[in-house]
């Protein structure tokens, strides 16, 4: 019986000194919402799968970790594809400031977001939202202001025909919308919080744009990379065929966080595709084929490295 006692304690004892000899890295992520909840699985699979241990480094906005990522400080961060190319590019949110240290890891899951109103709300298209009252501002979380603005476009609206509530972020223009502060709000397709805020006011439904060409390239203009797709019914508030905003959601490293790192973080998202799907309807659309699809872009040299071995790399 003592010996029995010994024998587990000894092996308790061993894995508490083998997690605590991992080597922990950080990810940059947001205090809520979608980005949240997708750097959760991140973490959870990398510590499980890799040897590493990952945290999330919860922030006011994606633009708080970039630079952290930029100079560092943070190992990795994920975004939007919108936010990334314009962080790459020194382009739109981040004009005049190109951060040339990021590097590609993975492209992830299709990212689906539109316009939420309440079940009974009398807004049926875009330009049914002139004259109500729209979150703006997004001080901590520029990127959704731009899609904001790319989602107006698409009904041949800008912000001077709709009333400016301002917000912070995405979570705070959520609660307004709770508390009957806001007509419409961003919301993503599948995403949790939606699901919340659909209880708060008694149900809600997506807004469907117009995926006609001048439409949807109105829309492109304001919020680059992205696309307009139909979903179907089934999830909550697309009650019927609704046109959604599509883009991919990505993972990146600084340039200077080791091959072996980014080579294992690869390796473990890559292998692990279906307890990723286990994660909810956000990672519905994930799937490992097509992690290094976006080879115009810079990826990190231990994701390269990976993927040549796993025959995904396509490039030189």
């Amino acid at each position: 019986m003592k010996l029995s006692k010994f024998l587990l304690a000894t092996a308790a004892a061993t894995l508490i000194a083998g997690a605590a000899a991992a080597q922990t890295v950080g990810i940059g992520t947001t205090k809520g919402g979608a980005t949240a909840q997708t750097s959760t699985a991140i973490a959870q699979i990398v510590t499980e799968h890799s040897g590493l241990r990952m945290l999330p480094q919860p922030m006011g906005g994606t633009q708080q970790y970039i630079p952290m990522v930029n100079n560092g400080e943070l190992e990795f961060g994920i975004a939007n594809m919108m936010q990334t190319i314009m962080a790459f590019t020194g382009t739109g949110i981040s004009e005049g400031q190109k951060f040339d240290n990021l590097r590609l890891v993975a492209s992830m899951m299709q990212f689906r977001i539109g316009l939420i109103v309440r079940a009974d709300s009398d807004i049926h298209s875009v330009q049914d939202l002139k004259g109500k009252r729209l979150p703006s501002g997004y001080s901590s979380s520029p990127i959704f202001l731009a899609i904001l603005d790319g989602m107006l476009a698409n009904g041949g609206l800008t912000f001077d025909d709709v009333q400016k509530v301002p917000v912070t972020g995405l979570v705070p223009g959520i609660n307004a919308f709770k508390e009957g502060k806001i007509d419409a709000v961003i919301g993503s397709v599948g995403a949790g919080f939606v699901n919340d805020a659909s209880a708060a006011v008694g149900g809600i439904r997506f807004v469907s744009f117009d995926p006609s060409p001048a439409a949807a390239k109105a829309f492109s203009e304001k919020a680059p990379r992205t696309y307009l797709k139909e979903v179907a019914p089934g999830l909550t508030g697309i009650e019927k065929p609704t046109q959604i905003m599509f883009f991919d959601y990505m993972l990146w490293a600084g340039k200077d966080v080791s091959d072996d790192t980014v080579y294992k973080v690869t390796k473990a998202m890559y292998e692990n595709e279906a307890q990723l799907h286990g994660f909810g309807p956000l990672w519905e659309t994930h799937t490992s084929a097509t992690m290094s699809k976006d080879q115009d872009m810079p990826y990190h040299p231990g994701a390269i490295k990976f993927y040549k071995e796993a025959g995904a790399w396509h490039g030189s």
